[in-house]
């Protein structure tokens, strides 16, 4: 059975929630963290945007060497350029996993740093990962949001924001 199809569906499924929350972040907000060792909202709501491209790192490449590659995510400063580099990471994401060979799913991948290994798993395994992260991290920025009392839009049903008491 093919997992490609039910990964593109959860793909786009998530983007929807991942699309709202990325785009009520107000623009005076991106230094703003709860805690000195928290991200910032930028840093935090920078790498949910990027998330979907993992689903292209995933199938285009083998691993992930920390020490071989630096992470260097782009320094954004507002909510309309926020949304664009998520449409176009959800973009790269969405052709990569459409078009790929059902077999590269069970290739081996490995998240890394030297010789030190965090994650080893096979590609379709680290796309679920990504997924699982966009989840965690799109709830962090939820909690941020609400302390600052911005209304959070729901993500598998309505919010407290969106019900009426």
């Amino acid at each position: 059975m093919s997992q490609i199809p039910a990964l593109l569906k959860e793909l786009e499924q998530e983007a929807q929630t991942t699309r709202k929350m990325l785009s009520i972040i107000p623009d005076d907000k991106y230094d703003w963290r709860p805690h000195p060792k928290s991200m910032n909202i930028r840093a935090l709501a920078t790498h949910i945007a990027e998330l979907p491209s993992w689903v292209t790192m995933a199938i285009t490449t083998d691993e992930l060497d920390f020490e071989k590659t630096a992470y260097n995510p782009p320094v954004i400063n507002a909510t309309a350029e926020l949304v664009s580099y998520f449409e176009n990471c959800l973009e790269s994401g969405r052709s990569h996993l459409a078009n790929t060979n059902e077999a590269v799913l069970t290739e081996p991948w490995t998240l890394r740093q030297g010789e030190q290994i965090f994650m080893q798993s096979t590609k379709g395994e680290t796309i679920r990962h990504a997924y699982n992260q966009t989840v965690h991290h799109r709830a962090q920025l939820g909690v941020f949001l609400r302390l600052l009392d911005i209304p959070i839009p729901g993500s598998y049903g309505p919010s407290a924001d969106d019900m009426s008491f």
